[in-house]
């Protein structure tokens, strides 16, 4: 019997942009909703979002899932598509600081009306 891949959402955003940042990160039925995270753009938000889904599957000792977000720059970045610049390279950085020694974790686009984490944010 193979594993259920357990399906983790980030999304991020700020208003206005650049401002005031707020993550939410969706899996199982559960939402984690960061109204504060900060002064930045709204790809820092992304970023600090994928961030948080991974600590989340490490926090819960998830072997098998993926990150599924709506940021394509952000997706784009994180899978070594597209070289990240600025502020995206710290954000990088820090993703594959996270992540170790181990296997890059699967980090896959998905329509913003599909991305779970994007409608717990907006329902605040």
């Amino acid at each position: 019997m193979v594993a259920r891949r357990i399906k983790i959402y980030f999304d991020g955003g700020c208003r206005p942009n650049p401002g005031k940042m707020e993550t939410a990160v969706v899996t199982g039925g559960a939402a984690t909703v960061v109204r504060d995270a900060g002064i930045g753009s709204s790809m820092d938000a992304e970023w600090l979002a994928l961030i948080a889904a991974l600590r989340l599957a490490q926090q819960l000792g998830l072997t098998n899932f993926v990150l599924l977000g709506d940021a394509a720059a952000v997706v784009e970045q994180a899978n070594g598509a597209v070289r990240a610049r600025g502020e995206g390279a710290h954000h990088l950085a820090n993703f594959r600081a996270l992540v170790g020694e181990g296997a890059m974790p699967a980090v896959r686009y998905i329509k913003r009306t599909q991305n779970l984490a994007g409608i717990a944010l907006a329902r605040g």
